[in-house]
């Protein structure tokens, strides 16, 4: 349940068609087939990893035909976004329940029905005969009779009909939109049925591959230096070291470090705003894997300043180390080894659910339980209670999450301030950068949606600390 590093490797939409699809060709060494990677991609998904790390390490594994890499994102990200929707078709035509199967079996079941239902410039004929050779070869022949009865079953007759919207708008909802009930049903009661449609539909579509530009450059320049490059980008319309990669990611081999790029989404970039950081401050980061708003907070305090990081995962220290940080510890932030009242600001980027990073992250919502949530939100209300000390009178404390329950936003932000009075909220309008106003609500805090901004969707508050 720990947080899940910025989402590095973009994917195309999975809701479209891959541009330039071409048929399927076979195996070589020297070129996998798009298809055989996904499956791979997915079995391991299945298996607890996740879906952008190894698609990231599958792209910079394989030189794959930039065809050939779109498509295979594209299968390995949409099988883990419309698992739902897919599952409510196959489910009735296997003898036997999916999650009985053979797990490349059922991949590649998933693989094939979202090629008939989702990529409509995969020819159907295409779809069934690649995912029967591709079984063929992983199963045998019976695992491929199997699959290729299915799926010209549902070339025949369909799409499973959707639950009815008007008996039951949830079931109806999370199916459509391939989503679990319980999250469709949460966010129906705190959002209303129409902003939750919205969300839903937003989720399903591809994050955009934002960067941050490091250091003093102007964006403009850098910009200007893309495009010359041929690689091209825009800004981002809210955060003002933001810009958006129109081209593929594969674009910035061996320019990133040069043009001081570093992957970081746009809702991630105003939180650490909200820290309000200046030079020669003292601030800690409780929370500070994988280290994207640590580095912001590094630069706006400089030489004269202090950052202290630490993370309890101690691979994610690591990488907070490698950014060039000096002063970082691994510890759990509820008992940061600290002394009192000592840092003239906190961020507490809190481990939370992550259900407003599902276009990055699909694969979450169906890790995620009711009990998940409320594990974490008692969680978050310990390490708000351990940071609170660390805050000096007149200091500042951020409580950030990337998720969109109340459970875990104001709901912990209320039970922390009943406990500690001296705290009072500041207006986040006033600390978010000019054009990023918009996104402060009527409470003062940082609200982002993808359905709303086409933002990942942040939670965040400023808590000042009475003077004494």
């Amino acid at each position: 349940m720990n947080k899940r590093p910025e989402n590095v490797h973009a994917r195309p939409g999975i809701a479209g068609s891959p541009r330039g699809t071409r048929r399927h060709r076979p195996v070589t060494p020297e070129q996998p087939a798009p298809r055989d990677l996904a499956l791979e991609i997915t079995e391991r998904v299945s298996d607890g990893a996740f879906c952008d790390a190894l698609v990231g390490d599958t792209l910079d594994r394989h030189s794959l035909d930039p065809r050939d890499a779109a498509l295979m994102t594209r299968l390995a990200y949409g099988v883990q976004a419309w698992r739902g929707r897919l599952d409510w078709t196959l489910a009735p035509l296997c003898k036997r329940p999916l999650e009985e199967l053979d797990s490349a079996l059922r991949e590649a079941l998933r693989l094939g029905l979202l090629q008939l239902l989702f990529l409509d410039r995969v020819p159907p004929h295409a779809a069934v005969s690649t995912s029967v050779e591709m079984i063929k070869r992983r199963c045998g022949r019976g695992a491929s009779g199997l699959i290729n009865a299915i799926l010209r079953r549902v070339l025949r007759e369909g799409e499973r009909a959707l639950p009815d919207a008007t008996d039951d708008p949830v079931a109806h909802l999370a199916i459509r939109f391939s989503h679990p009930e319980w999250i469709v049903r949460r966010w129906c009661e705190e959002l209303g049925t129409e902003a939750t449609r919205g969300l839903l539909a937003a989720n399903q579509e591809a994050a955009a591959t934002t960067l941050r530009i490091c250091g003093d450059a102007p964006r403009e320049t850098v910009l200007a230096q893309l495009e010359s490059e041929g690689i091209h980008a825009r800004a981002g319309r809210f955060a003002p070291r933001a810009i958006v990669l129109d081209s593929p990611l594969a674009s910035l081999k061996g320019r990133a470090n040069s043009l001081a790029l570093v992957a970081q989404s746009e809702a991630s970039q105003l939180v650490a705003a909200l820290v309000g950081a200046q030079p020669g401050e003292r601030i800690a980061d409780l929370c500070a894997a994988p280290g994207g708003k640590t580095l912001i907070l590094a630069e706006a305090v400089g030489e004269s300043g202090l950052i202290f990081a630490s993370d309890i995962v101690r691979g994610g220290i690591r990488r907070v180390a490698t950014r060039g940080m000096r002063c970082v510890a691994r510890a759990d932030a509820a008992r940061p080894p600290l002394r009192d009242a000592d840092f003239d600001a906190v961020l507490v980027d809190a481990p939370c659910s992550g259900l407003g990073t599902l276009r990055g992250h699909p694969e979450i919502r169906w890790r995620r339980t009711p009990e998940d949530v409320t594990a974490l939100a008692a969680t978050q209300a310990r390490i708000l209670h351990g940071a609170a000390a660390l805050v000096k009178p007149g200091g500042r404390l951020v409580y950030a999450t990337c998720t969109l329950l109340a459970e875990e936003n104001e709901a912990v932000v209320r039970a922390f301030r009943d406990r500690h009075r001296e705290f009072t909220p500041l207006d986040a309008a006033k600390l978010l950068p000019r054009p990023a106003n918009e996104l402060a609500d009527d409470q003062g805090c940082l609200r982002t949606s993808p359905g709303r901004d086409s933002l990942d969707g942040f939670f965040a508050t400023t808590l000042t600390r009475r003077q004494s």
